[in-house]
């Protein structure tokens, strides 16, 4: 059986970065541990549960042999893929690139074109984060895959919500973005719709992964509206390791080229 680890990675140090692990087991897969930064994550595997209740989540750099590390401890099964929601590529990323092209020509009408990264964000934190996983035996699988060997994939929550949950139109659930969503609504209002998308978002997740992914706070509970960032990053972590599931199935499809790609799960293996 095969384990794989998701990361929600933020562009900056400055911010924390939601990770999940997952693993198969007999016919189907379950979620083993999620967290709202590489810090949590790891203290996870130290037998220190989230609080999911603490006032902030730092960032920070990341430490992929540590990730790793505590990965391996908590799986039962080998490790084989790391699905990651940051550019990455197999030379330095300086401006958009084809995957990045790719992706917004083929998911753009329905509200997915990608961001554009640069050789400052993320930049340095990208290339770091790369090294360390090819440095740990997990190269860049793009459109010329590796094969049943170990590996890293880039994912992009956006369209794979889409075939997770059978939506036509991008998923409004980002928290930054929730005034742009629905404007004129109340900080209150935007919380409760936030939560019912996430709420969705984490039901679909719980048909393909057992074990419940998430325990999610009723409105009354959420003190603010940017407490609810770490539930985002937290889904979208799970949403990486969906993805990477769906890879080692063989049911997914790289857009990009052979420096870089972003896998994006298929209705059908191959």
């Amino acid at each position: 059986m095969r384990a794989v680890l998701g990361i929600d990675a933020a562009w900056t140090e400055r911010e924390p970065s939601g990770v999940a692990l997952i693993q198969g087991e007999g016919d189907g897969w379950r979620a083993v541990a999620v967290a709202p930064s590489y810090e949590a994550f790891v203290a996870v595997s130290r037998g220190t549960p989230v609080d999911w209740q603490a006032g902030r989540f730092a960032g920070s750099q990341p430490n992929i042999p540590e990730l790793l590390k505590a990965a391996q401890e908590m799986a039962t099964a080998t490790l084989s893929v790391v699905a990651v929601d940051i550019p990455l590529a197999r030379a330095p990323i300086t401006s958009r690139r084809a995957a990045d092209s790719k992706i917004s020509t083929s998911f753009g009408s329905q509200g997915c074109s990608t961001h554009s990264p640069s050789a400052v964000r993320p930049g340095p934190l990208s290339e770091t984060l790369m090294a360390q996983l090819v440095a740990e035996g997990f190269p860049l699988a793009t459109t010329s895959a590796i094969d049943g060997s170990p590996c890293t994939i880039e994912v992009y929550p956006h369209p794979a919500l889409l075939m997770l949950l059978g939506r036509s139109y991008r998923l409004p659930y980002k928290v930054s973005r929730s005034s742009k969503y629905w404007p004129g609504a109340c900080v209150v209002e935007r919380i409760s719709r936030l939560l019912r998308e996430f709420e969705q978002i984490n039901f679909a997740l719980g048909a393909v992964l057992s074990g419940a992914p998430l325990r999610l706070p009723r409105g009354p509970e959420v003190r603010s509206l940017s407490t609810l960032k770490r539930y985002e990053d937290a889904l979208d972590a799970l949403i990486c390791a969906w993805v990477g599931l769906r890879f080692a199935q063989r049911a997914a499809i790289p857009y990009g080229d052979d420096s870089a790609a972003i896998w994006v799960p298929s209705l059908r293996a191959f």
